[in-house]
C-alpha cells in the first residue's frame, strides 16, 4: 500500500472527500460527490506529484438507494491504483459531467454506463445505445430492472420456467437416475 498516495489525496482534496481514504492490497479509494468530478479528476490528471494519466475504467453501480460511478486510475507516481468513487447521484436522473476532455477513451466506457444504468454523462459528444437497440426503454444493470417472466419468483410460485432442469428427450429407459424428493 501507498500510504504516501492516501496522505496526498486527503492533504489535497480534504474539503471534498467524502470521508477517509481508504486502502486494501494495492488500492487506494476515495469518495467525492458528483458536482466534484470535474474538478478533482482534472487535477488528478494534470497535477506532476498526481499525474494519474490512465482511466483504466469506468463503471456506474446501482447501490439500490443511489447510482455511483467509479473510476479506475493509474499513474507511474505510485504503486497503488486509484478508485475514485462518485456518489449521491439520483436514481430518478443520474447526471454526472463527461472525463472526455481528459481522457478520449472514456467516451465508449461512458456509452456503456449509460447503455446499462443509464446515467447521464453531460459534455458526452456521442452518448446513445452501444449494446441494446436504439429504441430500448430499459437500462439491464439497474437493481430495478426485471425480466419478463420474473413475476414468477413470488414466494409461493416454485422455480421458473427457465431455471427447471429437463432430461434428454431421446434418453433410453433406465439412464436417467431418479432421485427421491
Amino acid at each position: 500500500m501507498d500510504r504516501a498516495l492516501a496522505r496526498r489525496l486527503e492533504a489535497r482534496f480534504e474539503s471534498v472527500l467524502r470521508g477517509p481514504a481508504r486502502q486494501r492490497h494495492d488500492q487506494t479509494e476515495i469518495r467525492i460527490a458528483a458536482g466534484d468530478v470535474q474538478d478533482v479528476l482534472r487535477t488528478l490528471h494534470d497535477e506532476p506529484a498526481l499525474n494519474f494519466q490512465m482511466l483504466a475504467d469506468l463503471a456506474g453501480v446501482d447501490t439500490g438507494t443511489e447510482m455511483q460511478v467509479v473510476y479506475h486510475l493509474w499513474s507511474a507516481t505510485s504503486a497503488d491504483w486509484l478508485r475514485v468513487i462518485v456518489e449521491g447521484l439520483s436514481r430518478d436522473d443520474p447526471r454526472i459531467p463527461s472525463v472526455t476532455f481528459l481522457w478520449q477513451g472514456a467516451e465508449w466506457m461512458e456509452r456503456e454506463t449509460y447503455d446499462m444504468f443509464g446515467i447521464i454523462f453531460e459534455g458526452n459528444r456521442d452518448l446513445r445505445r452501444i449494446y441494446m437497440p436504439p429504441d430500448y426503454t430499459s437500462f439491464p444493470l439497474r437493481k430495478d430492472f426485471y425480466l419478463a417472466d420474473d413475476a414468477a419468483r413470488s414466494p409461493g410460485a416454485g422455480v421458473r420456467h427457465m431455471e427447471r432442469t429437463r432430461g434428454p428427450v431421446d434418453a433410453a429407459p433406465g439412464v436417467l437416475r431418479q432421485t427421491r424428493a
